[in-house]
C-alpha cells in the first residue's frame, strides 16, 4: 500500500476563494482512487491543523502532492506559513536533522541533512500568467520555466529535506481564459500516467 499526502494550498483571500485549487485537489483524489493500492490523506492549509500531526503525515507518506495558487510570483501566505511551521516542527523528528554540514568542513555538503529520503513530491501551480509568458522570447519570465524560475526555491526546499521531484503540472491563464474541463482532463491524465509509472516500478522492484 502506497501512501499519498495531498496538501491543498488554496485559501480565501482578496478576490481568491480557493475554489480552483479545491477542484484540482478533488480531481487528484478521484484519480488516486482508481488505484487499489493507494491510501490518501488530505490537508487543507486554510483549515486548522496541528503542526506536529502534519509532521507525522510527511513521515507517513510515500508521496506528497502540493496544490498551490501563485500570488505575486510566490506561494500564498497560508501555504508559506504552513511550511514554515511544519518543517520547523519536523527538525530531528522526521523532516530534517541539520543542514548536512560538519564543523570540520563547513564549506561542503550543505543541504544533505534531510530525513525524508525515499519520498517523492509533485507540484501543481495555478497562474493568471499564460504559458507563453514563460516560453516566448522577450516575454515576462525571460524564457525561464515555472520550475526553473519562480519556483526554483520551492524545489530546493524539498531537496533540502531529501525528497525527490516528480513531474510538475502547471495551470495557466486561469483568470482570463480558464478552460476548466480541458485543463482538468489533461491534469488527470498527468496524475494517472505518473502514478501508473510509479506503482509499476514498485511492483517490478
Amino acid at each position: 500500500m502506497k501512501k499519498v499526502l495531498i496538501i491543498n494550498g488554496g485559501q480565501n483571500f482578496g478576490h481568491s476563494g480557493g475554489k480552483y485549487n479545491q477542484t484540482i485537489a478533488d480531481n487528484t483524489l478521484a484519480v488516486l482512487k482508481e488505484f487499489e493500492n493507494v491510501e490518501v490523506k488530505i490537508t487543507n492549509v486554510s483549515e486548522n491543523y496541528d503542526k506536529h500531526e502534519e509532521v507525522q503525515k510527511f513521515v507517513w507518506a510515500d508521496y506528497i502532492i502540493y496544490h498551490t495558487p501563485i500570488w505575486w510570483f510566490q506561494l500564498p501566505n497560508g501555504l508559506k506559513k504552513y511550511i514554515d511551521e511544519v518543517f520547523t516542527a519536523g527538525h530531528a523528528k522526521g523532516i530534517y536533522m541539520s543542514d548536512g554540514r560538519k564543523a570540520e568542513s563547513p564549506e561542503i555538503n550543505y543541504g544533505t541533512g534531510g530525513m525524508l529520503g525515499g519520498r517523492k513530491y509533485m507540484l501543481t501551480t495555478s497562474w493568471n500568467a499564460p504559458a507563453t509568458a514563460f516560453t516566448l522570447p522577450g516575454e515576462f519570465f525571460n524564457e525561464k520555466s515555472v520550475d526553473e524560475g519562480p519556483l526554483f526555491g520551492f524545489h530546493r526546499m524539498n531537496a533540502f529535506v531529501s525528497m525527490e521531484k516528480m513531474e510538475s503540472f502547471h495551470f495557466h491563464d486561469v483568470e482570463k481564459n480558464a478552460n476548466i474541463e480541458r485543463d482538468m482532463k489533461l491534469y488527470k491524465e498527468h496524475v494517472r500516467n505518473v502514478f501508473e509509472k510509479e506503482l509499476r516500478s514498485e511492483l517490478v522492484s
